[in-house]
């Protein structure tokens, strides 16, 4: 096959006809290229747009909440997982839902969904895992993208009563396995009277985490983990042989109860912590909000102020659970940012800086005659 020369030669002269000719379609040429001009501008203009619309999407919904113009500096994401020990990778931001009633719970889950929640962090002792089950059932959401925490409650340590009650959990919410089973508290009750301590299995847990370890293998549960655990207990655990590792503790932290020693030894440990309250017990949530630390980092970031907190906890390395029944705040719960250094900073001197307290301790409640959290 013939190609033709790549450069064809150049006519020596021309005529008046030919000048015409060229002039008339110099002048048409000139019409084509301003309106090819103005499309690719109009192309080039509408892209520029696009992108700026993307880059500022995930700021949008907490502008709009806020009633901010815009944020003064440009914000980053955080990590939207986790990597277990056993590689499954867990949401960092869930909805909580202790103490939401069983009227408004399913309503909880569904808005939460909705919204792109794919982490819901219950437990058998909330006495609403049913409602959780109704709503993830009618929800568009497949069941094997969600995952779900359930905990065992502190009368069915004993290794025989595992089964039962794990099953009453997986019935309730509508399915064979969950993703999390946490020890609820490090605490072991006899199931015969009220808040009786079984003081062997408090002593040592070890029978009760054997036991959870076979419904691994047997894939009733996908990880476990413990909730409540200080230091202490949680060495007393891991000095027996485990052939499945804690994967979280869940444990209270917030700007009251920040936990700083916990936080550095679980890091150094491999162990995710996993924030509950993580905006205040029930009662200092506003305290929480109206903190001036938080409000100017709000106001600077053009984000809210729970935006702030919950960022925090995410960018301290943990998995928060906030827990909330109203929608707006359920979607606004979900918008997380990498605050800027100096702010996070900022931020993390404030919460460490007061003497620490809990907003919540059942030890006088269960009669014990010492704190479940001392060393």
């Amino acid at each position: 096959m013939s190609y033709p020369p790549r450069y064809k030669s150049l006519p020596t002269t021309v005529d008046n006809e030919q000048i015409t000719s060229v002039k008339a379609r110099g002048t048409a040429g000139q019409k084509k290229f301003i309106f090819h001009l103005l499309a690719v501008v109009a192309i080039m203009y509408a892209t520029f747009s696009g992108v700026r619309y993307i880059a500022r999407s995930n700021l949008k919904f907490a502008k709009g909440l806020w009633g901010c113009h815009g944020a003064h500096r440009n914000l980053s994401s955080l990590t939207s997982h986790y990597t277990l020990p056993s590689g499954d990778k867990i949401p960092s931001v869930a909805l909580g839902v202790w103490q939401a009633e069983k009227g408004e719970v399913g309503m909880a889950v569904q808005a939460a969904l909705k919204s792109g929640y794919r982490h819901i962090d219950g437990a058998y002792a909330y006495n609403n895992e049913e409602y959780v089950g109704k709503a993830i059932r009618a929800s568009a959401v497949p069941r094997e993208q969600i995952w779900l925490t359930s905990k065992l409650w502190n009368a069915f340590h004993a290794p025989e009563d595992i089964e039962p009650v794990l099953d009453v959990t997986l019935a309730n919410l509508g399915t064979d396995y969950i993703y999390m089973y946490l020890i609820h508290w490090p605490i072991a009750f006899k199931k015969e009277g009220n808040y009786v301590l079984d003081e062997a299995l408090t002593a040592n847990p070890y029978p009760t985490w054997q036991k959870l370890e076979e419904w691994v293998d047997k894939g009733k549960i996908r990880n476990i983990g413990i909730s409540n655990f200080n230091i202490r207990r949680i060495q007393n655990l891991t000095a027996n042989p485990l052939k499945y590792k804690p994967a979280v503790n869940q444990v209270e932290l917030n700007f009251w109860n920040p936990q700083p020693e916990l936080l550095k030894w679980a890091k150094e440990h491999d162990l995710i912590l996993e924030a509950y309250s993580p905006l205040g017990g029930s009662n200092e949530v506003g305290k929480t909000l109206s903190q001036p630390v938080v409000k100017s980092i709000a106001k600077e970031l053009g984000i809210t102020p729970a935006q702030v907190i919950i960022s925090w906890h995410v960018q301290r390395g943990t998995i928060v659970l906030p827990k909330s029944v109203t929608p707006s705040r359920i979607e606004e719960n979900l918008q997380i940012f990498s605050l800027p250094q100096d702010l996070f900073d900022k931020l993390e001197k404030a919460a460490t800086s007061h003497e620490p307290h809990r907003t919540g301790n059942p030890s006088n409640r269960w009669g014990l005659d010492f704190d479940i959290f001392d060393d």
